[in-house]
């Protein structure tokens, strides 16, 4: 055989590979509204940046007539490429073939890549679209999910890990993305569930359907397994990328930073206006965290979950921060099981990255109530605390409004080694609110002279600034250049802790 002859043979075995399950097949995934496996790393990626790895794999298994359905790729597409000209490593499950299902080359593809990414210091991102498990393989492919599991744990903090759901991920294929730092899900197109609906019915008699029990919209509201929803799979590839412009590649890296045009020394007068003069009256804390970063762009994670929490990244003077907010525009930004246990994964993530925090505090306290303690209330409020304290990035606290009980504690504070903490002369720092306090003091003999004389002494910054416990009191139409004068010098911070394997978060 000549080389041209071995070169014509290279490239029909390259066109096999890319045919996938074939024309009948990829037409029906068209027809489900979705895209194929290789057209949506032509989305995600720099166009051409794209080079693939293990293209002619197949699988061993000969029973129940695989042996006969020999197809290159086994059911992933798996490589490197780059965004905005920044490496990153991907697989992408393909649904034409076996139903994207994992088998033990499928896996080890897929840990392939894994491995890569962590020796060369890269994000990795997968594209789940599967099946499942395959059947026909057995225990290797469930020794392939757990192969692939290891590697997420030992993967985490190292490298970002980002997973898109494009399809149906039950059973065992719903941990692998669990692990990883953030889940895409897309309406309409994306499910997952520990089992499905007929399992359900059987087991408790409950009818439920697809969208009902792990769609996108329960998993982005619901359960607070999706971070980002999206109407469609375009809008959530595009979402990638924006999302990986605020992360580092990897652990060792600081993020990445932009030319910003926004004045370092801006002003808002607008920000006079936001915090109202009646203290029991809510407004929007994103107005003041879109007047405060650069050009007023936000990008809120975790956006239908737990929304008396406000997470999500931006930039001040071109400078990726991490932002948390309390929301006194939803249950009057009370923390909640819910609301702790998003905004710790939130600020390990942005500790585990070098991604500075920056907190906008207004919170009146923890939820009462019986469904809240028995929910286990003081075990997540916890999860809160411990992420805050353990964190060793720069943090910056801004009290706008309230700063109850032991909320104020836990946001950051300057006892919890907070790095900058400043507040607005609307700041009210106390044990609790005026009325609760009043009416405890004096035995329910709560009047309003006895309020207002409490709220004169004690619901003002003043005393915490006396105390060395805030930084100052600051005018709001300063806080911007304010933040980015602090977070200048923090910019080289160091902070050791002690020597230890890792602590117990309180789980």
């Amino acid at each position: 055989m000549t080389m041209r002859d071995k070169l014509e043979l290279l490239q029909r075995k390259r066109a096999e590979a890319e045919r996938g399950g074939g024309p009948e097949r990829i037409a029906a995934q068209h027809g489900k509204g979705k895209m194929t496996a290789r057209e949506r790393l032509d989305v995600l990626l720099d166009p051409g940046s794209f080079v693939e790895l293990d293209r002619f794999v197949t699988h061993r298994a000969t029973d129940f007539g695989l042996a006969e359905q020999q197809i290159p790729g086994d059911g992933v597409v798996t490589g490197w490429g780059r965004i905005d000209g920044r490496l990153v490593y991907v697989f992408s499950q393909d649904f034409t073939v076996f139903g994207g299902s994992l088998s033990e080359t499928h896996a080890e593809k897929i840990c392939k890549v894994m491995d890569l990414a962590v020796r060369n210091g890269a994000p990795i991102i997968g594209l789940n679209d599967s099946g499942g498990a395959r059947i026909q393989e057995g225990v290797a492919s469930l020794g392939g999910y757990a192969d692939i599991f290891l590697r997420n744990t030992l993967t985490s903090g190292v490298v970002p890990q980002i997973s898109a759901i494009l399809g149906p991920c039950a059973g065992g294929a719903v941990y692998s993305p669990a692990i990883t730092d953030f889940v895409f899900m897309v309406r309409g197109v994306s499910y997952m569930f520990v089992t499905g609906p007929n399992v359900v019915k059987t087991v408790t008699h409950e009818d439920v359907d697809f969208e009902q029990l792990g769609g996108a919209d329960v998993h982005g509201g619901t359960s607070g397994v999706a971070h980002f929803v999206h109407d469609s799979e375009l809008e959530g590839l595009a979402a990638i990328r924006t999302l990986l412009s605020f992360l580092p590649a990897n652990n060792l890296e600081s993020p990445p930073t932009r030319r910003c045009a926004d004045p370092v020394d801006r002003r808002d007068e607008a920000l006079l206006d936001v915090v109202p003069e009646n203290p029991n009256k809510p407004y929007d804390m994103h107005d003041v965290i879109r007047r405060v970063v650069d050009d007023g762009d936000f990008l809120e994670v975790h956006q239908g979950f737990a929304e008396n929490l406000i997470v999500g990244f931006a930039r001040l003077a071109g400078r990726a921060i991490g932002v948390i907010g309390n929301q006194p525009a939803v249950l009057a930004g009370v923390l909640d099981i819910n609301a702790s246990v998003k905004g710790a994964r939130f600020i390990r993530f942005c500790d585990a990255f070098n991604i500075p925090l920056v907190t906008f505090e207004d919170v009146p306290g923890f939820l009462p109530g019986v469904s809240q303690e028995h929910g286990g209330i003081i075990r997540h409020g916890a999860k809160l605390l411990y992420a805050y304290a353990e964190a060793t990035v720069p943090k910056l606290t801004v009290i706008t409004r309230k700063a109850y009980g032991g909320a104020y504690d836990v946001m950051s504070s300057r006892h919890i080694r907070g790095d900058f903490n400043v507040a607005w002369p609307t700041a009210e720092i106390a044990v609790m609110g005026p009325k609760g306090a009043v009416e405890i003091l004096f035995k329910g003999d709560a009047t309003e002279e006895r309020v207002a004389e409490y709220r004169d002494r004690f619901a003002h910054p003043y005393r915490a600034a006396a105390r060395g416990f805030l930084d100052d009191v600051i005018d709001p139409r300063d806080t911007r250049p304010c933040l980015i004068e602090a977070l200048e010098t923090l910019h080289t911070k160091r902070q050791p802790g002690p020597s230890r394997k890792h602590g117990n978060l309180p789980l």
